[in-house]
């Protein structure tokens, strides 16, 4: 038995540091030459879906300023998609297709400073989702009457899955606009205001005009078709009204109604910790969806089937997972952290998912007090694996990411949370994150410096701790002759994160180092504050 688990340990901890990369991964993860020259400005994606043939066809208006004369861009669109033409002026162009990537020639001079746009023609068969959301693409389903019930969902496949874009976190489109001519009986809802619909008659089809005022990330733009039904509610936040709009298929209306309310708490809970919510000249729509929940801009995706915890059941086990519904919450909890704070590469995407994974104990905390929320946290460790750093390699496209992001993540948060001891000014910097990054792209490296400078401490170590090393820090210790002896192991020699403890009742704050210390206690008993993420050892 001891050898099959070496075995296995040693299988994982190979496996979790060796992968190959192909020239298709650096084109789709890294700023490329003919991507570094344009800046997106705005977007027209206009798209006709036509479900009987689980076909789409359409074109994208992509609007760019120039930032350096060249006159290559590169447009991303996956097989088996293709592009038909793309135009300039009305000039059509030449461009040369490897992978994923496409080669566009421009024909005109691209004077620095100057705004410019292609349009991209495009169409074919859309990947088909397997097991939306994790593989994501299309998912093609029917409703429980027989009507069509359509989505996409592409976040780490990329978005260029199923339009032509700038597939690269690190360029946000300012704003947007989206076109979808579905078949004349259903209805389309993606981001933004539905500013206008019209009906094609002859095609029987009517066609749904979406636009977004703020900056997107390109996988957070979705489409949602069905045979929907929808109301509305105001919000009284804290930057005025914000309209609430609810899709729901009709058949299950009365379900969604009843626990949709949930999304007015979740408002609640989130505009007190992060501030007000990003998007309001978008406003924010909850639209059920046939796969379990993703993040899409001011158009939150649900398949929850009406019912609180993941799915029915309460990740953390401690009961409190019952008490909300997760998709609504951790998927809304995206807006601040995804949607409004976005990360530049994949290699980061624990700026997305610790945060929001930490949202979920916030929105306890709010409804139903500190201690819930801290032991619904804690509550999640038995999903942590320890396996991989939470941060992965960067400048390239890679097939998932450690689960870790999400639950070691957010228990790394509530573990700075008790270094800072002090909840006032860990609120304000949660607040103070969303205003200092306001719809920007971000590095790790630029919030773990705003962080640290706006708690006023040395987190270096820390972070290269808990984010750039897999291991659990462990903090070993003894008593001798009247002391209490300390250090940590287990960790990067340079860890130094300080440490709660009682002796025999009495608080102390320890900051053990790689090197054994030592303090004077009256005692021989230690227990350690449970909300830092660490290991103990008793050695001697």
């Amino acid at each position: 038995m001891r050898f099959q688990l070496f075995f296995a340990l040693l299988f994982i901890s190979i496996s979790s540091i060796a992968q190959e990369f192909t020239r298709q991964d650096s084109l789709r993860g890294s700023i490329t030459p003919e991507r570094a020259w344009w800046d997106l400005t705005y977007y027209h994606l206009q798209v006709e879906v036509v479900p009987e043939n689980k076909w789409i066809a359409g074109n994208n208006t992509i609007r760019y300023k120039v930032l350096e004369q060249h006159n290559v861009m590169q447009v991303d669109l996956q097989p088996p998609l293709t592009i038909t033409k793309v135009t300039q002026n009305g000039t059509e162009l030449s461009f040369k297709s490897e992978g994923n990537a496409h080669f566009v020639t421009l024909k005109e001079p691209q004077t620095i400073g100057t705004v410019n746009e292609i349009v991209v023609h495009y169409e074919g068969k859309p990947k088909e989702a397997v097991r939306a959301p994790w593989d994501g693409g299309f998912s093609w389903k029917k409703d429980a009457d027989g009507n069509d019930f359509i989505a996409t969902s592409n976040q780490g496949l990329g978005a260029s899955v199923w339009w032509p874009n700038k597939d690269h976190m690190y360029d946000e489109v300012d704003s947007m606009d989206i076109s979808v001519e579905v078949p004349e009986h259903l209805s389309d809802v993606s981001n933004g205001r539905l500013i206008g619909t019209e009906r094609n008659r002859k095609k029987k089809t009517k066609t749904f005009h979406w636009q977004v005022k703020n900056p997107i990330n390109n996988y957070g733009v979705n489409l949602n078709i069905g045979n929907y039904i929808s109301w509305k509610e105001t919000y009284a936040g804290e930057k005025g009204d914000l309209d609430i709009t609810y899709w729901a298929l009709k058949v299950d209306e009365e379900k969604a109604r009843k626990q949709f309310t949930e999304v007015p708490r979740m408002l609640d809970a989130f505009e007190h910790w992060f501030g007000p919510y990003p998007f309001y000249e978008d406003g924010y729509q909850l639209v059920q969806a046939p796969y379990l929940g993703m993040e899409h801009q001011s158009s939150v995706t649900y398949g929850n089937r009406f019912e609180n915890g993941y799915l029915g059941r309460d990740l953390s086990t401690t009961g409190w997972g019952l008490k909300f519904d997760f998709i609504i919450v951790h998927e809304s909890g995206h807006e601040w952290f995804a949607n409004n704070i976005t990360h530049k590469d994949h290699a980061d995407m624990w700026i997305h998912e610790s945060f929001t994974n930490y949202s979920e104990s916030l929105f306890l905390d709010y409804h139903f007090g500190k201690t819930a929320g801290q032991e619904y946290v804690r509550g999640t460790r038995t999903s942590i694996g320890n396996n991989k750093p939470m941060i992965g390699p960067y400048g390239v496209n890679y097939s998932g990411y450690p689960g870790d992001v999400y639950y070691k993540g957010g228990n790394m948060l509530n573990t700075l949370r008790t270094i800072v001891n002090n909840d006032e000014q860990w609120r304000g910097l949660l607040r103070a994150l969303g205003e200092k990054f306001y719809h920007q792209t971000v590095t790790s490296e630029a919030l773990e410096n705003y962080m640290a400078e706006f708690l006023g401490l040395e987190l270096n170590a820390f972070f290269d701790q808990y984010l750039r090393d897999r291991r659990l820090a462990t903090l070993e210790y003894y008593f001798k002759d009247g002391k209490l002896y300390y250090r940590w192991i287990n960790a990067i020699s340079s860890f130094d994160m300080p440490v709660d403890v009682e002796v025999n009742g009495k608080s102390i704050r320890i900051e053990p180092r790689s090197q054994w210390n030592s303090i004077p206690v009256d005692g021989t008993t230690l227990t350690v504050e449970p909300n830092y993420y660490i290991a103990v050892l008793k050695s001697r």
